[in-house]
């Protein structure tokens, strides 16, 4: 969540900046509202509190002293005091809790550097790299839920009479190719980031941590027996590694990357690029984070986004880096650039990785503090990125190395994962 002293010292900053999100600057003055109402009350309870223990006080003088009258009096008011102040602290939670929920909705300022803009159309093109649409021949234009199905390495079928459809289920080198894809990402990355394997399931509080709810609740997997969630990325679970924890300046950044199974209900996407693996419910991918302090976080960034190229353009795929304007940036999101990799099959641009920084949004909702030198305790800043996700980079391979024959090339970098082999047919 934002810093709800912004509210109190810099409204008209923070509703312009947000107003950038398309969020309407009434929804901030509601908040803002709340929140001193909800400072109001609690200086009420405490005042009440106050009275109540130094009436306790007073009477037990007066016992002392033989004043029986008036201890009894002192008594009377100390009992109405204790009602008042259990009335006021009933107001005050309430209205706190209120207030909680409006912070916990209100998405994180965005940039000063971000681009401006209303929706994914005005997001930026920075640079496109290795794609030439003249190179690819006919046998590279069939997509890959076609080839997956001659070849037998994709099963939809199955997929979806075991699960639902939007399940996809690989078989032979089509589930190599996924296992491939995630040990290259983690090999990539091992030389800076420790290796993290977290839970499949995670609590409601971790989910709220990263801003995934309540906004997204609907989006989720959630188990009600247990009140878990299947996690819809490792940012989730890697993100509350350090909830509730103080850490030394000295250890950051600290960066993290974990492979998971990742679970996203993808509501209201039916009909939107649907096909094969582009949009499905249960996916594998390798996420790299990290906790920095301010001063880190923009060279992070950097980092965090040559990492995720650099695995892309180590497969040999044609790819190309969007910088997100402010009216498509995701909830927590202060900056983010997406990489997008040519599919020729589809003939579509296919997102592959978001990489994202959140300045302390997600700290402030995880409560992850660090010490710095000069003393005191102040949040980290988060950032975060696909190292690589399976499906449409799978799609991507599949289309860019399907050869003449119908069989697939496997791409140099992953021969290491293919026991000797170096087809996929």
């Amino acid at each position: 969540m934002i810093d709800p002293r912004l509210l109190r010292t810099d409204l008209e900053r923070v509703k312009k900046s947000l107003a950038r999100k398309g969020v309407d600057p009434a929804e901030v003055e509601r908040t803002a509202e709340l929140d001193q109402r909800a400072r109001d009350l609690a200086g009420g309870r405490d005042e009440i509190r106050a009275r109540a223990n130094a009436v306790a006080k007073e009477g037990q003088a007066a016992r002392r002293a033989g004043e029986t009258g008036r201890a009894e009096a002192l008594v009377v008011e100390g009992r109405e005091l204790k009602e008042r102040e259990r009335a006021a602290a009933v107001d005050a939670a309430a209205v706190e809790a209120e207030l909680r929920d409006a912070l916990l909705r209100l998405p994180n300022l965005p940039a000063d550097e971000a681009p401006d803009g209303a929706s994914a159309d005005d997001n930026v093109v920075v640079r496109i790299e290795g794609f030439d649409p003249e190179a690819y021949a006919a046998h590279q234009r069939v997509p890959h839920w076609d080839t997956g199905a001659d070849l037998g390495i994709l099963d939809l079928e199955r997929g979806a009479k075991i699960a639902g459809s939007m399940f996809a289920m690989f078989r032979r080198g089509g589930a190599t190719l996924v296992r491939a894809l995630c040990q290259l990402a983690l090999d990539r990355n091992a030389d800076a980031f420790e290796e993290i394997r977290p839970p499949s399931l995670a609590r409601t509080d971790t989910l709220v941590a990263t801003g995934q709810l309540p906004k997204f609740a609907d989006d989720a997997y959630h188990i009600e027996r247990d009140d878990l969630w299947a996690i819809p990325t490792a940012e989730v679970p890697l993100t509350s590694i350090g909830r509730d924890e103080v850490l030394d300046e000295a250890d950051l950044p600290m960066r993290l990357m974990a492979y998971s199974p990742c679970y996203r209900r993808e509501a209201g996407a039916a009909g939107r690029d649907t096909r094969g693996v582009l949009r499905v419910h249960e996916f594998d991918k390798v996420e790299i984070l990290a906790y920095t302090t301010p001063d880190q976080a923009p060279a992070m960034h950097v980092e965090l986004l040559a990492r995720a190229e650099g695995t892309i353009a180590a497969l040999g795929l044609p790819y190309r880096v969007l910088e997100i304007c402010t009216g498509d940036l995701g909830q927590s999101h202060a900056r983010q650039y997406d990489i997008e990799v040519y599919a020729p099959g589809c003939d579509m641009w296919l997102e592959v990785s978001s990489v994202s920084w959140f300045t302390d949004y997600q700290a402030r909702r995880a409560n992850v503090r660090y010490r710095p030198a000069g003393g005191g305790t102040a949040f980290v800043h988060t950032l975060n990125g696909s190292a690589l996700a399976v499906p449409r980079v799978w799609a991507a391979v599949v289309e860019t190395y399907r050869r003449g024959d119908g069989s697939v090339a496997v791409p140099d970098v992953l021969l290491p994962y293919f026991r000797g082999h170096r087809t996929i047919d």
